[in-house]
């Protein structure tokens, strides 16, 4: 607890540049080869300020992924907030997936080696559990409200259908960012498809 309290207390430049310094070398070295000394080093801080707030890596990684995920879920916000039909939403969610494949596709490196850290360490998978609910939560009031307004039919409940959304959209990422030369058109169309029988009864 005490620990979690620093890492929300660090703010700032200096943990911003703590995080992109962390997601860069994950990126180039993998989390097994992302110690403190590459990050302080590339961060321009102390491994002590590293240790102090984080403790582990494996922590920085988990806050890392909390900090990126605000941003993928803030980026949603307001154009959902302004969609009017099922269609506009489908568009925000589509286009918000294809944005991060093609220009920031370390997210979901980041993603799959928090979720490899969780397998092995169950105080990261606790951690990386509370995030994922929280970001699900919070994009799930999202869709309620749309639902009260009329946009939507919601089939199922819609943490249920958040999920399912999520999962879909994290699958598909895995598989283009493995096969990069292939097409994913067709893919994107049959997700959509899906989602959009979850989003209208």
């Amino acid at each position: 607890m005490e620990a979690a309290t620093k890492q929300r207390e660090l703010s700032g430049d200096k943990a911003q540049r703590i995080v992109e310094a962390m997601r860069a070398s994950v990126a180039a070295r993998g989390i097994a080869g992302s110690t403190f000394e590459h990050v302080s080093r590339e961060a321009g801080v102390s491994r002590g300020l590293l240790h102090y707030y984080f403790g582990t890596k494996e922590r920085l990684l988990v806050e890392v992924v909390r900090r990126d995920s605000e941003v993928r879920v803030a980026r949603l916000d307001e154009p959902l907030a302004r969609a009017e039909t099922v269609d506009d939403v489908l568009d925000v969610l589509v286009s918000n997936l294809l944005d991060l494949i093609e220009n920031e596709p370390g997210f979901f490196d980041l993603i799959f080696e928090v979720f490899t850290a969780g397998r092995r360490n169950p105080e990261i998978r606790r951690e990386s559990a509370e995030l994922f609910n929280r970001t699900r939560r919070h994009v799930a009031e999202i869709l309620e409200a749309k639902q009260k307004e009329g946009v939507l039919s919601l089939r199922f409940g819609a943490d249920a259908v958040v999920a399912y959304l999520f999962a879909i959209a994290d699958g598909i990422a895995l598989q283009a960012l493995t096969d990069p030369d292939k097409a994913f058109d067709e893919v994107i169309e049959a997700g959509t498809a899906a989602a959009r029988y979850l989003l209208t009864d």
